[in-house]
């Protein structure tokens, strides 16, 4: 009996010092979170209220955060951006949703006017938008289209791409950007497992094409021609 018992306290020291060093670096790596309304009084922000939440979208953005450093593998806090604090806001605004200087502005009409699954269809523009936040976008080198297609790429593989987006293949161009170009860092992500986030790492200071032929071995032009053709119907 006496056994049983110091083996239950060892355990239960062991799980309480682990609770204390998780506190700890929780503390360490938090990033505040802050969602606003300013469209309450609209019928998109009112249907934000009942439909999203406030609590649910604090829920997401750290979720989302947590998703893109695995994605982008950036596992210290050296290899991501210094961000402190993420502000989402519901506005009244036209288009779907924009992110800049650690703020994320989400429309109310847009909110209002999607018929369908609006919850999961504002989780998938939360995830695009916070990955604006945490990627690299080589010091404004990097081409917008790439931008864009690297967020829509987590969407994508985080299980929030929605039905309108083209299929694998589609697009006339690869940095065309959004879910064309989602697909096709997929495919070449398919290559080289980790690809994107290797890309993403390399972006940190600058950009050039040839980092496409640095982890792949091809241009991106090459791998465009052999994404069409994979996906090349008769």
């Amino acid at each position: 009996m006496k056994s049983i018992k110091y083996n239950k306290m060892v355990n239960l020291v062991l799980i309480l010092s682990s609770l204390a060093i998780l506190s700890a670096l929780q503390g360490i790596l938090a990033v505040q979170y802050t969602v606003t309304n300013t469209a309450a009084s609209t019928a998109g922000g009112a249907r934000f209220v009942r439909d999203i939440g406030v609590q649910y979208t604090l829920q997401s953005m750290n979720a989302s955060t947590g998703y893109i450093w695995r994605t982008f593998q950036q596992n210290t806090a050296a290899d991501r951006k210094t961000v402190q604090t993420v502000s989402l806001f519901i506005d009244d605004m036209d288009g779907v949703a924009y992110a800049s200087n650690n703020q994320i502005h989400v429309s109310a009409r847009y909110i209002q006017s999607y018929s369908g699954d609006v919850k999961k269809e504002f989780t998938g523009v939360l995830y695009h938008e916070m990955t604006h936040i945490w990627q690299w976008n080589g010091n404004g080198q990097t081409p917008g289209g790439l931008i864009e297609g690297v967020a829509d790429f987590v969407r994508l593989k985080a299980g929030y791409a929605p039905s309108h987006w083209v299929g694998p293949g589609k697009g006339d161009r690869w940095d065309q950007g959004y879910d064309v170009t989602a697909r096709f860092l997929d495919y070449c992500n398919g290559l080289r497992n980790g690809f994107v986030a290797e890309l993403n790492k390399k972006m940190k200071t600058g950009y050039s094409n040839s980092y496409f032929v640095d982890l792949l071995g091809k241009t991106v032009d090459q791998l465009w021609t052999d994404y069409k053709a994979k996906y090349a119907t008769a």
